[in-house]
């Protein structure tokens, strides 16, 4: 597994040989020794998910502020989708920064996102199929989410791709505050 540093401290592209066959192909998509050598995260998968989406389909941005954090490694099975990852720690020196990968099946591709870092995806195809190993449990006390159109964000969601179909998102993405409203309410309570 390679894995080689994006444009946000704590985000890198994991790369992964793929072996084809005549049955199909496998890949390792997850290697401890690999992640804990190259990034000093000692990653213990604790859940994971896997999420099929239709086209078009928006989920996120999510994060969770966990007080052990949570580290995610994101991988498309089936299908594509434009994996974003954006850098919601107010501390960091990339804050408000996002950056994009497309992910497809059978690439060999994945994306290592460390605790702190907002992630979401659109499906460019129907039946995209995305697996997640999470570093903790899903606690709803402790997720929250921006929205997917914030515009000081300006994600380029790429949706001309589309070729017509329609976004979909859920209602808590829908409405989902911006990211300076989100800091701003944090501050309140």
């Amino acid at each position: 597994m390679e894995l080689t540093p994006l444009g946000i401290e704590g985000a890198w592209l994991a790369e992964s040989e793929v072996w084809p066959d005549s049955r199909g192909h496998l890949r390792e998509w997850f290697k401890h020794e690999d992640i804990f050598k190259k990034t000093g995260i000692n990653f213990g998968a604790q859940q994971a998910n896997l999420s099929i989406s239709k086209k078009g389909v928006i989920r996120g941005i999510h994060f969770s502020f966990a007080s052990e954090g949570q580290s995610k490694l994101v991988t498309c099975v089936s299908g594509s989708i434009l994996d974003v990852i954006v850098d919601v720690r107010p501390t960091s020196k990339t804050f408000g920064k996002h950056l994009s990968v497309e992910l497809k099946a059978q690439d060999g591709r994945s994306i290592l996102i460390q605790h702190g870092l907002g992630h979401g995806f659109i499906s460019m195809e129907d039946d995209s199929a995305v697996a997640y190993l999470l570093s903790s449990a899903f606690d709803p006390k402790h997720e929250a989410g921006i929205s997917p159109f914030d515009p000081d964000l300006k994600i380029d969601w790429q949706i001309e791709r589309l070729a017509g179909t329609e976004v979909a998102l859920s209602q808590k993405d829908l409405t989902a505050p911006s990211l300076q409203d989100h800091l701003a309410s944090k501050h309140r309570n």
